[in-house]
């Protein structure tokens, strides 16, 4: 199934999934020339490995609880948490609890 992505000055209604987060799935949100925003779904005990995006990332968390590896420490994002890490940094995600999280990337741009 195609999924639809936010036009320019399209509002986007990101509440918490509540008892339906269960059967969320991961979703685009936008993908535009420089900036792709992605609604993370992650179930308890699911995860990524370490990785690293080319550009600059952030998380903000909406519901749940999920785990950030970073190089040098461990962090945990719940809802209201937001982190920022810059390019190249490698990371990886660890869901403590079923949780959604807005994903930020900064796309590469050829410059």
């Amino acid at each position: 199934m195609a999924q639809t992505r936010a036009r320019s000055g399209q509002v986007v209604r990101l509440r918490p999934f509540g008892t339906a987060l269960a059967g969320a799935r991961t979703q685009a949100v936008l993908k535009a020339a420089q900036l792709e925003v992605v609604r993370l779904v992650l179930q308890r005990g699911a995860g990524l490995p370490i990785h690293a995006a080319p550009g600059e990332i952030t998380l903000l968390g909406l519901e749940g609880r999920v785990e950030l590896g970073l190089p040098t420490h461990k962090v945990e994002l719940g809802p209201g948490d937001f982190i920022h890490l810059a390019a190249g940094e490698p990371h990886a995600l660890h869901a403590l609890e079923a949780a959604s999280l807005l994903l930020t990337l900064r796309l590469a741009t050829a410059d």
